[in-house]
C-alpha cells in the first residue's frame, strides 16, 4: 500500500546541531556574549529560528531589544550552515527503500532556504516531493496546517509523520495522523511521555515499522 510519509528535519533526518551552534556563537561574538554549548543548542532547537534566538538571548542575559538584530544576523549565516551537518546513520538507505513504494515529504520549522541548502548539500533532496519550512505563509508547528498541506501535495493514501520531538508529536496529534518517534534526536522528555504509534532509534527499522502500521 502506497502511503504519504512526511518527515521533520533537524533531529530526525539530520543532526545539524554543530552547524547551528557555530552560527549561534558567531552571532553571539558580535555582541561580546559568551558562547552557548552544543547541549544548549540542541535544547533550543525545534520551535523555529525566532524561538531559538529568544532562548539563546535569555541564556546569555541579552536584552529583548536585541532580538531582531540577532535574528537577522543568524538568518544571514543560515544558508551556509551545512558543512558540519550529517544524516543520522541509516537515513539514506531507509529513504531509498521507502521512496520506492511511498511518497515522501518534509515539514519542518527550519527556514525553507536553509532546509533546501542542507538537503542539497547532503544529496537527499530528490527523495522529497513536498517541502514545507517554518517560514511558510500558513503557520508553524505545532499548528498542523503545514503538515496537512504537505500531505495534500503528496496526493492520496494513508498518512504518517516521522519526527523526534514533543513539537512533532503534538503536530501529528492535531493533524490526526500516526506519529513515529525517532528517539535519538533532540527530544527533551522521556519516550513514554511523548505520544506515538511506534518509536525507533535505528533508521534501519523504519521501513518495517511503516509496513506494520499500514497493515493494521
Amino acid at each position: 500500500m502506497s502511503a504519504r510519509i512526511v518527515f521533520d528535519l533537524d533531529g530526525t533526518l539530520i543532526d545539524s546541531a554543530r552547524d547551528i551552534n557555530a552560527i549561534a556563537n558567531a552571532c553571539l561574538a558580535t555582541v561580546d556574549a559568551e558562547p552557548i554549548s552544543l547541549e544548549e543548542t540542541r535544547s533550543f532547537i525545534g520551535n523555529g529560528i525566532g524561538v531559538f534566538v529568544e532562548k539563546m538571548r535569555k541564556a546569555r542575559s541579552i536584552p529583548d531589544d536585541m532580538q531582531e538584530v540577532l535574528l537577522a544576523d543568524i538568518i544571514a549565516r543560515y544558508d551556509d550552515a551545512v558543512t558540519l551537518t550529517e544524516t543520522y546513520p541509516g537515513v539514506i538507505p531507509a529513504l531509498e527503500q521507502l521512496a520506492a513504494g511511498h511518497r515522501l515529504g518534509i515539514c519542518t520549522n527550519k527556514l525553507l532556504q536553509p532546509c533546501k541548502a542542507v538537503l542539497g548539500h547532503l544529496g537527499i533532496m530528490h527523495y522529497f516531493s513536498s517541502i514545507w519550512g517554518g517560514d511558510n505563509p500558513i503557520a508553524r508547528k505545532p499548528n498542523p496546517a503545514p503538515l496537512l498541506a504537505a500531505f495534500e501535495e503528496l496526493g492520496e493514501g494513508p498518512r504518517l509523520y516521522v519526527g523526534d520531538s514533543e513539537v512533532d508529536a503534538e503536530t501529528a496529534k492535531r493533524a490526526g495522523v500516526p506519529f513515529l518517534l525517532f528517539t535519538s534526536g533532540y527530544r527533551h522528555s522521556p519516550v513514554h511521555d511523548i505520544p506515538h504509534a511506534e518509536s525507533f532509534d535505528r533508521f534501519e527499522d523504519l521501513p518495517r515499522l511503516v509496513s506494520q502500521i499500514l497493515a493494521r
